[in-house]
């Protein structure tokens, strides 16, 4: 599944370029992206034209430093549902906890992470799109916005204690100090902005205990087509590699083990065009592989680990998946 950016927090990407005095229309002329699809709430962009976006902007304006200003240049509402959930929260650590459950509704190229311990909480993000290829947009932005957000639900009482950041500074030092009001870190391996969870109490200013179930419950309607499906077999397999222990798991057992019917797993794996042998098989295979590259173990035992009554008949079907014997794979 393709990565991809919010119609919102583009359209916001943009209005910041126009607040600079960049016409803005000739790069996504460029993007074939129409004025039409920018009035789609529904409509999402996949994250490498939002790359190319980001760089023309910031090019043409020869300001790098665009990405760090969104906090301050946007409004935290103008995030959508994810904001009206945020801003219904009853404290700021609830706040932050459906930011980072709810944060691929705005971009799902980015994982937010909420790492609460006694003193200090982490909020950690980390890229998760292969061809997002400029990371710092997005991150800075985000970390921008976030910080910005977290200042407006609390009164402006929120307060960061560091900020790290991969990558190193794209702007000058000063510009980082006055987004963030804390020390700055860069080439640190990871991106954290990191505050003292005190301030996890800090309750959400005008939140609505009534509006926060409303608000909850669109954003997991529009956080469903957003996440991968799980296929039926995909589950059969992982109980298949699970039981793989020294026997070989039968279609009954599975069954039981999962609590649905012998003949309606084979109608499910039938529609997804598999059938239990062919997962029981698969399952195997990896599991072989995974256990030659390892030294530990002869051939001998990883065939009765992997439910074979006799080793040859590993071999046989070994050499049927991949070509090779076992010993000739590990060697």
């Amino acid at each position: 599944m393709k990565k991809t950016l919010a119609i919102g927090s583009v359209n916001m990407i943009l209005w910041a370029a126009n607040t600079k005095g960049l016409d803005t229309s000739n790069i996504l002329k460029s993007l074939r992206i129409s004025p039409q699809s920018l009035q789609n709430p529904d409509e999402r962009i996949e994250i490498a034209k939002v790359q190319t976006i980001w760089k023309a902007i910031v090019e043409k304006l020869g300001d790098r430093s665009l990405p760090l200003q969104m906090g301050e240049i946007i409004s935290p509402i103008s995030v959508g549902i994810l904001a009206y959930v945020m801003m219904h929260a009853p404290n700021l650590g609830k706040s932050i906890e459906k930011l980072c459950q709810y944060q691929d509704i705005v971009c799902n190229a980015v994982e937010t992470t909420f790492i609460q311990k006694e003193k200090l909480s982490v909020i950690d993000l980390r890229v998760n799109a292969e061809d997002m290829i400029y990371p710092e947009f997005a991150l800075e932005s985000e970390m921008s916005v976030y910080a910005s957000a977290f200042r407006a639900l609390t009164l402006s009482e929120f307060k960061l204690s560091e900020v790290h950041f991969e990558h190193s500074p794209t702007s000058d030092l000063a510009i980082y100090q006055r987004i963030f009001q804390c020390p700055v870190f860069f080439e640190s391996g990871k991106n954290w902005m990191v505050f003292e969870s005190s301030q996890l109490e800090k309750p959400i200013l005008n939140a609505n205990a009534s509006l926060f179930p409303v608000f909850e419950q669109h954003a997991q309607d529009l956080l469903a087509p957003l996440q991968p499906k799980v296929l039926f077999s995909d589950v059969v397999k992982t109980e298949i590699v699970k039981c793989l222990v020294g026997q070989e798991p039968s279609l009954n057992h599975i069954a039981m083990t999962l609590g649905v019917g012998i003949r309606n797993i084979q109608k499910k794996l039938k529609e997804e065009g598999k059938s239990f042998q062919q997962l029981l098989d698969e399952a195997r295979k990896e599991l072989a592989i995974k256990h030659l590259k390892q030294p530990y173990s002869s051939t001998t035992d990883i065939a009765y680990l992997l439910g074979y009554s006799e080793p040859s008949v590993f071999y046989r079907s070994f050499k049927k998946w991949t070509g090779q014997t076992p010993s000739a794979f590990r060697a």
